[in-house]
């Protein structure tokens, strides 16, 4: 007897899980690898270059980087298990779970506005370029897409405090412990940052996707019925173009959960990645472990959710995807 599609489903689901935790295992594994190929580690940072060999090994030892890697490799993926990732090296010696649950927080309150952002300017664009396709609009929009693609963080970060923050002097130069402003005008600049590459990617997607729509027979059959534009444009083409450019938001989500370090050590805001970046110039191993296997899971789960809600949206394909 064939098995229920909802069964099918369930188990697709758990087959994904499963890749997902094999996903997070190896990239556990290739951080740790990383860390321990690397010259010097924690316990050198922490005495100095210039340190006694018995200090460095008492520094070793107290550390436990004095046992074998395979060993402490194994008892980190156990303990992670757990939720238990060890704490950091330097200073109070907090657990990680600790460091992980006050960043992250921070880290979510600069990607969400800008995958929001990213998708109204983007999806918005992209559908410009679609109907005025070949003219001004659809090269304007275009330029602005290759702009956000080709311009690194990097970069654009540097230009906008430059005209934002120092010229015009509207927003501030960056995160400050005792703020003067609600935190809101903290967050602006870090979150268009964030946004300008998945606002050109979505933008230009969304313009192939629905250009390759409008010139299906069902969208030509409503125009020639007299369907008024925004219908047909947004309701007809839009609706059915817009699976690809799903999937590619949620690709671009988890890419700012876990690709804001550059931004968020740029503007000093204190989320998970300027934490990450903190621990890898300390060889604050228990941190780094941590923050790269809680930022891979987050990208794991957002994109099964992503493969999740894609048979809800186009029932097209609910049997394939199962």
């Amino acid at each position: 007897m064939p098995s229920s599609p909802s069964s099918r489903f369930a188990r697709s689901v758990l087959v994904r899980l499963a890749y997902g935790l094999l996903s997070l295992l190896f990239i556990a594994f290739v951080t740790f690898m990383a860390n321990e190929l690397a010259p010097g580690d924690a316990a050198m940072a922490m005495v100095g270059e210039k340190a006694s060999p018995e200090a460095l090994q008492r520094a070793r030892e107290q550390l436990g980087l004095d046992r074998p890697w395979p060993v402490r490799f194994v008892e980190f993926v156990g303990n992670s298990a757990r939720g238990d990732f060890g704490r950091s090296y330097f200073g109070i010696r907090e657990p990680v779970a600790d460091i992980i649950a006050r960043t992250l927080p921070m880290t979510a309150k600069v990607a969400f506005p800008a995958i929001a952002l990213a998708a109204l300017v983007g999806v918005f664009l992209g559908t410009v370029a679609a109907v005025y396709q070949g003219r001004f609009l659809d090269q304007a929009a275009l330029g602005i897409s290759t702009l956000g693609v080709t311009l690194p963080n990097f970069v654009l970060a540097p230009i906008l405090v430059y005209v934002f923050a120092l010229h015009l002097q509207l927003l501030p130069l960056n995160w400050e412990p005792v703020q003067r402003a609600p935190e809101f005008y903290y967050l602006i600049l870090p979150a268009v940052v964030m946004a300008a590459r998945p606002t050109a990617v979505l933008a230009r997607l969304t313009r192939a996707s629905l250009s390759e729509t409008l010139q299906q027979e069902f969208v030509k059959l409503a125009r020639a019925k007299g369907v008024p534009s925004f219908r047909l444009y947004v309701v007809h083409g839009l609706r059915n173009a817009i699976l690809p450019v799903v999937t590619a938001l949620g690709s671009s989500f988890g890419i700012l959960l876990t690709g804001s370090f550059i931004t968020e050590r740029f503007f000093t805001v204190p989320g998970i990645g300027f934490t990450a970046i903190d621990a890898i110039q300390k060889r604050d191993t228990p941190v780094i472990l941590g923050t790269v296997l809680v930022t891979g899971a987050l990208f794991v789960v957002v994109n099964l959710v992503v493969d999740m809600l894609q048979p809800l949206i186009d029932p097209r394909i609910r049997e394939s995807q199962v």
